[in-house]
């Protein structure tokens, strides 16, 4: 399938998003934070990125199951172990979905601390446009029009998603993984991703929980 016209993006709480195109629902990192619609319908693919909770919830995947019983879910080895009937792909290939198609990278979470083991991870590209890289700053080597960087978490600082938008030069960032920030927080660390947005001639958006925007 080639891609074209608009995808929309819409944020929910912290790490998860959906992807609307032409009437099919792609949603990425149902995790406990998320505050997604479970009963949301015409949802032809998940993608979990990791295990770790606030990506993955056991129970909104069930109830998503439930109201799209055809749905694929594509996710690590260590999710598909938690899981029945999961597609784990593999790296640099692409894998086509309902209307999507995803193409995978990485392989492994950042280092949280060297006490805590290192789960798998998948960034993902979907239809060739925009790039979600999970919990970790891998750089596709593909063109980026729309890149989802994570904001903040205990695995990363700033400068290293500052460094993330300048390597890719996307069209657009939108900050996600941004749950333990408050408003203040929000701010301030929009302030230095902007300029390393805007030294890419980027657009920097922030989205609120269920806000969208057209790609």
């Amino acid at each position: 399938m080639g891609y074209t016209g608009y995808m929309k993006l819409t944020k929910y709480e912290h790490a998860c998003v959906s992807l609307e195109f032409d009437g099919q629902l792609l949603i990425i990192d149902p995790g406990e934070f998320s505050k997604l619609p479970t009963t949301l319908k015409n949802v032809t693919t998940i993608v979990i990125t990791h295990i770790h909770g606030d990506h993955f919830s056991r129970d909104s995947v069930s109830a998503l199951r439930v109201a799209n019983p055809s749905l694929k879910v594509f996710t690590t080895t260590e999710v598909a172990a938690e899981l029945d009937d999961c597609k784990v792909p593999e790296l640099l290939t692409t894998y086509s979905s309902g209307l999507f198609n995803l193409e995978f990278f990485g392989g492994q979470h950042m280092t949280i601390h060297p006490d805590y083991p290192v789960a798998e991870n998948l960034g993902v590209l979907v239809n060739g446009q925009m790039y979600y890289p999970g919990d970790s700053f891998t750089v596709p080597g593909k063109a980026v029009t729309t890149l989802l960087v994570p904001a903040e978490a205990p695995w990363m600082k700033t400068a290293e998603a500052m460094d993330f938008i300048t390597a890719i030069k996307p069209e657009l960032v939108i900050p996600t993984h941004d749950a333990v920030l408050s408003d203040l927080g929000n701010s301030f660390t929009d302030s230095w991703l902007e300029r390393s947005a805007t030294k890419v001639h980027a657009t920097y958006q922030r989205l609120g929980v269920g806000e969208s925007v057209d790609m």
